[in-house]
Parts: structure tokens; C-alpha cells; sequence
């Protein structure tokens, strides 16, 4: 089934429905990463404790995880609810979840209070945030597309994309502002404020999706309709070529992030000696420079097609790969910062137009689906990066070379699946004609 043109929609409308989608998934990054620094401060000696820190330390990254092993669940029940009911619905339903969820985590008493039930407890609400993200962001890539006139679906799908460094930056600005307490008041209560402060983000987040129309393409759908009876099945039995390429074309704006961010992090702190607040700062100004390049990115998608900005970005993250990781390793602090940033600039441009490629490699009864499923295969996958970028290190004997040719290899990856992309767009013709036409 191809996509036919459906009714026409104004920038006025696409731009409110890219806004939406920015909302909703700010809140939704903003949330998930919140327990990932809540772990590592506060979660391993209130919720774990034990009188071994690694084991407590490690028993918090473990809930951390079920987040992550949660996602592709989230994109299954979400991406046959999106493609037989509608996607402004799931993502109402999504954003809602993560938003109760991590109110629920800021007033959970701890094991002090409630014994064993505080961590079978917060590990069960992580496992929500996890199933609400997996159907979060194919939703609002799916929604903004669908609402964007054809020659400018590349611009409004890098908004959802905005919202994951938006998030980092409120995330990591909420814990700073409250690390500020004396340690008995940030133990007590102060900790739970950036948790609690989800529920009025999750206000405006409802309120903005409500006023936005559900898909003009999914309406006609219904009206005809045209809706798979089990889309997820579908797309497994009849797309899968396209959900390994779509997969493997989010790799590297996924998986090299986390590389370097969480892996490099601890590289610089552990091996390097470097001061913690030095990674920090390095992280936040990648962040601050990544919006930029997602703004930039899905502009060059408009004007040269998705596929190719992705292999132009994976290229450039091949050739600052080894660079990068020198500046690193001077230790000198503009040069790392300098260097964190560089890396994350260039793998971020496959990240800017990874919304508008993955919709698409999928036909509109499949869309919401199929870009979920391949979003969060490449996110499980992107999760163990710095599990193995750590045992490379270990293996070089402290040296950051293998972790760069891991890097290497995941951009290597990406730059192939995008080259292999354009062969299977399900609409590519209409869209360059598109394209043609308006230039």
C-alpha cells in the first residue's frame, strides 16, 4: 500500500503538530533520564541498599536497564495501537504514563520506610517509563510527518528529535540545582523535586497534544479502511528488510551518543583522572551544540534527502572518530570539551533526519510500527555500547583505540544501511517530484 496524497495541511498546522511532538518527547527524555542520574546518586543507597555499595551501585543500574529492555515492548503494544486507533491517541496514552510514573517514583517511600516493596516498586514504575518511551517517539515522528507538507518533512521530523537533548539538559539542570542541598535534605525530600516536577511538564504536554488533529493520513485510512489487522505481524513477516536498515541507520546517532557521553564519561573520570565536573560540562555543551545540528540537519534532509545527509554524517563521524578521542586524551580541558563535542556534532546528524528516513522506509498502515520497532532495536542494541566500549578498554590495556574503532564500526554501519535505504522508500518518487516541483 502507498501513501496518496491526502488533504492538504498548512505550516501553520504542521508546525503546531512538530511543536506538540517536541513537548511530548522532552518530557518524555526528560523523564527516562532523570533515573539514570537518580540511580547512580540516590536510588543505589535508598531503594538498594545493601552493605556491598558495588552491589547496591549495581542492583540500581540493573532497574536502570529494564527501561531499556522495556522500549521495544512499548513499541509493539503502541505500534499496533498507532496503526488501528490512531497516533494522537497513543501518544496522549504514552506521554501520560511516563508523566504518572515518574511522579509515582518522586513520592515512593524508600526501603527504610517499606522494606523490600521500595525497589520491586521503583523497578516496576521503571519498567513503565521504558514501555511508554518504546511507543513515544515512533508516535510523534509518525504524527509530524503525516501532518507536513511532503517538501518539508524533514524539518518538522527533527523536532521529536530535539526533545532528547532538551531533556538531557532539564534533567541533568534539575539534579544540579538540588545537589545543592545539604546531603540530609537532598536524601530526605530534595532528590524527589525533579521526579515531582513531572506532573505539572505533564499538564502542558496533554493539553498541547489534545489540540493537535490526528493524522490527516490516518483519517483517510480509517475512512477506506485501509488499516492492517495486525501491523506489527506485518511489518515482521513482510518489512523486515526495512526494519534492519532503519534500524541500523539510527545505530550511530543512538549508540555513538551514548559512547560518548556515558562511556566517555567514565573513560575520562576513571582512566584519564580527569575531574567529574569537566565530563559534565563537556556532556551539557555537546547537548547545547547537538540542537543546532538537529535544526541544520533536518533542513539538508528537505533540500538533499535523508538517506544521504545519514552517510554524510556517518562518513564525517569516521573521519573525527580518532581526532575526537585524541583531544580526549590530551586531558587539557578546552580540548576535551572541544572534542566530546565534535563527535557528538557530526553522529548527530544522522540522528536529525533519522525520523524523516525511518517514515519513509514504511507505508502509512505500517508506519507507526514499523519506525517504533526500528527505533528501539537500534536502542537495545545502542544500551550494551558502553558495556562493550569498556570491555575494548579493559582489553587495550586502558588505551582508547579499540573504543574508537568501535565507534568507527557503528558509523560504518549506519553509512551503509543509508546507502542501502533509498531502494526501499515506499514513497520516494512523490517526493522528489515534490522536491522538483518546489525548487
Amino acid at each position: 500500500m502507498s501513501e496518496r496524497p491526502g488533504p492538504t495541511v498548512t505550516d501553520a498546522e504542521a508546525r503546531k503538530v512538530a511543536f506538540g511532538a517536541f513537548v511530548g518527547t522532552a518530557l518524555e527524555w526528560y523523564d527516562f533520564f532523570l533515573y539514570g542520574t537518580a540511580a547512580s546518586l540516590v536510588f543505589n543507597r535508598l531503594y538498594f541498599a545493601t552493605d556491598d555499595a558495588v552491589v547496591a551501585t549495581l542492583a540500581a543500574f540493573a532497574s536502570f536497564a529494564v527501561g531499556f529492555a522495556a522500549r521495544p515492548l512499548g513499541a509493539v503494544i503502541f505500534g499496533h495501537l498507532g496503526d488501528r486507533i490512531g497516533r494522537k491517541r497513543c501518544l496522549i496514552i504514552t506521554v501520560t504514563m511516563i508523566g504518572i510514573a515518574t511522579t509515582l517514583i518522586g513520592v515512593l517511600p524508600d526501603y527504610l520506610s517499606i522494606g523490600l516493596a521500595a525497589p520491586i516498586l521503583l523497578t516496576l514504575l521503571r519498567l513503565l517509563q521504558g514501555v511508554a518511551v518504546g511507543g513515544e517517539w515512533g508516535g510523534a515522528v509518525t504524527l509530524a510527518v503525516e501532518h507536513a507538507p511532503p517538501e518539508r518533512r524533514g524539518r518538522y521530523a527533527a523536532m521529536p528529535q530535539i526533545g532528547s537533548p532538551v531533556g538531557t539538559l532539564l534533567s541533568s539542570g534539575a539534579f544540579l540545582a538540588v545537589s545543592t542541598l545539604p546531603q540530609e535534605a537532598f536524601d530526605s525530600w530534595g532528590w524527589r523535586l525533579p521526579f515531582l516536577a513531572a506532573f505539572p511538564l505533564l499538564g502542558i504536554a496533554v493539553w498541547l497534544r489534545r489540540r493537535v488533529e490526528e493524522s490527516p493520513l490516518f483519517e483517510k485510512m480509517l475512512e477506506e479502511d485501509e488499516r492492517a489487522s495486525s501491523p506489527v505481524r506485518e511489518v515482521l513477516t513482510t518489512a523486515w528488510p526495512q526494519l534492519l536498515i532503519g534500524a541500523g541507520t539510527a545505530f550511530l546517532g543512538v549508540g555513538g551518543f551514548y559512547l560518548i557521553t556515558t562511556f566517555v564519561i567514565s573513560y575520562g573520570t576513571a582512566t584519564l583522572g580527569l575531574p567529574r565536573w569537566l565530563m559534565l560540562v563537556a556532556t551539557l555543551v555537546a547537548a547545547t551544540v547537538e540542537i543546532v545540528v538537529l535544526i541544520v540537519g533536518g533542513r539538508l534532509a528537505d533540500r538533499y534527502g535523508a538517506a544521504r545527509v545519514t552517510v554524510l554524517g556517518a562518513l564525517g563521524s569516521i573521519l573525527v572518530a580518532f581526532p575526537g578521542f585524541w583531544m580526549i586524551d590530551s586531558m587539557a580541558a578546552v580540548a576535551v570539551v572541544l572534542g566530546v563535542t565534535l563527535v557528538t556534532a557530526l553522529l548527530s546528524i544522522p540522528y536529525a533526519v533519522s525520523g524523516a528516513l525511518l517514515t519513509e522506509l514504511f507505508p502509512p498502515h505500517l508506519r507507526y510500527s514499523g519506525v517504533a520497532l526500528s527505533a528501539n532495536i537500534s536502542g537495545v542494541a545502542s544500551g550494551f555500547v558502553p558495556l562493550a566500549a569498556t570491555a575494548l578498554l579493559a582489553l587495550g590495556g586502558g588505551s582508547s583505540v579499540l573504543p574508537t574503532l568501535l565507534l568507527i564500526g557503528i558509523a560504518m554501519i549506519t553509512c551503509g544501511c543509508g546507502m542501502a535505504a533509498p531502494r526501499f522508500f515506499v514513497e520516494r518518487d512523490r517526493v522528489a517530484a515534490a522536491r522538483t516541483t518546489t525548487t
